[in-house]
């Protein structure tokens, strides 16, 4: 019997690249996202389409119970969907703020807590959350992305614990920069946001330190190996990590939060 795995945020950069790889694998793959126009490329390859919002709770239960009476079983979620709405914490709308954390936080557990009945009664079952470096790791002008991630690491390592006894693995997968939709967004809205307030000059400061950065970012492509990891070994490391972030998070341990953030502002320049 085939594997079914529901992967968010399909349509694009890393879960598309994903959902690609599973498919080619031999998983039974639901890619999941707001606008299924634009999977049709991936529904073409053999990857079923599902309309989910992660912001609406009964968009949320429709697209599992969708999948359930198709194929009557989830193996596999994959709470990829997460965007960056960047800003000084100050000038960010606590509304902007709101959202991003039911998109990246509240709507993957609840995806969790959706289908946690089923593997709990299967007796088997993994939950991959996409993390960040930036689950770790803070820099200025992305609190609010940063406390999403922060939260999701959390909320991982304390479900890991929880659903350990009932044979289901919760793994954590860090990624550093990447190329995807989601740095345009930050970019976008760092600018909108705080680039005429009295965060001026570190906001043009930390945008000048994203457009230098963004030749030297992973593909997608080279994220989507370490999720297959996740997803076909019988004992999961509780969290995977490409290579550049993994320098970063051990720069994180060892180093203190003063000599730490000069690290990091003195990318700012």
């Amino acid at each position: 019997m085939k594997r079914t795995v529901l992967i968010t945020g399909a349509f694009a950069g890393i879960g598309k690249a994903t959902a690609l790889l599973l498919a080619a694998k031999g998983y039974n793959v639901f890619g999941a996202a707001r606008r299924v126009d634009r999977m049709e490329e991936l529904k073409e390859l053999g990857i079923k389409p599902v309309a989910l919002d992660l912001a609406n709770d009964e968009s949320l239960i429709d697209a599992v119970n969708h999948i359930m009476k198709e194929v009557g079983h989830i193996d596999v979620l994959i709470n990829n969907t997460g965007f960056g709405s960047y800003g000084a914490i100050e000038d960010v709308n606590i509304d902007d703020a709101r959202y991003q954390l039911e998109v990246n936080v509240m709507g993957a557990m609840r995806l969790a807590q959706l289908v946690l009945p089923q593997m709990r009664e299967n007796g088997q079952g993994k939950i991959i959350n996409i993390s960040s470096v930036g689950g770790k790791v803070a820099m200025p002008m992305g609190g609010w992305y940063h406390a999403s991630k922060f939260a999701l690491e959390a909320l991982s390592d304390s479900m890991r614990m929880e659903v350990k006894p009932f044979g289901i693995d919760v793994i954590v997968v860090e990624p550093g920069a990447t190329k995807s939709e989601w740095g345009n967004i930050a970019f976008k809205s760092l600018i909108k946001v705080s680039g005429d307030t009295p965060y001026k000059e570190l906001a043009y400061k930390v945008y000048n330190a994203f457009e230098k950065a963004a030749s030297n970012v992973s593909s997608p492509e080279t994220i989507a190996p370490l999720i297959l990891k996740a997803v076909t070994s019988k004992r999961p490391h509780t969290r995977y990590a490409k290579w550049d972030a993994k320098f970063l998070l051990v720069l994180r341990r060892i180093l203190t939060d003063n000599l730490m953030d000069k690290l990091i502002m003195g990318q700012a320049k």
